[in-house]
């Protein structure tokens, strides 16, 4: 799946209008280390659930915490973790 699909598929998930240029700016405060730290695993959650308008309860937060222990996720595959949060 290219940017552009995975874009048009959060977009139709969500039913929002979400721009790649506002994915980019919150892609940009993310670092390796982001994704090792709960907090900051939250706060992203948090973002990206203010700028698409979609609330996310709190035991999604804990499952998408959860699955990013779980995975080891990196910044390499981050897209995997978008596709997951789309199935839900």
């Amino acid at each position: 799946m290219d940017k552009k699909d995975l874009l048009g598929a959060v977009n139709k998930k969500t039913g929002k209008n979400i721009s790649e240029n506002q994915i980019k700016k919150i892609a940009g405060g993310v670092n390796a280390g982001t994704l090792q730290n709960e907090a900051q695993i939250r706060q992203l959650i948090k973002q990206v659930s203010t700028m698409a308008k979609v609330p996310v309860s709190e035991e999604t937060v804990k499952e998408i915490v959860n699955a990013v222990k779980r995975s080891g996720m990196n910044m390499n595959n981050l897209e995997s973790l978008v596709k997951m949060m789309i199935k839900k």
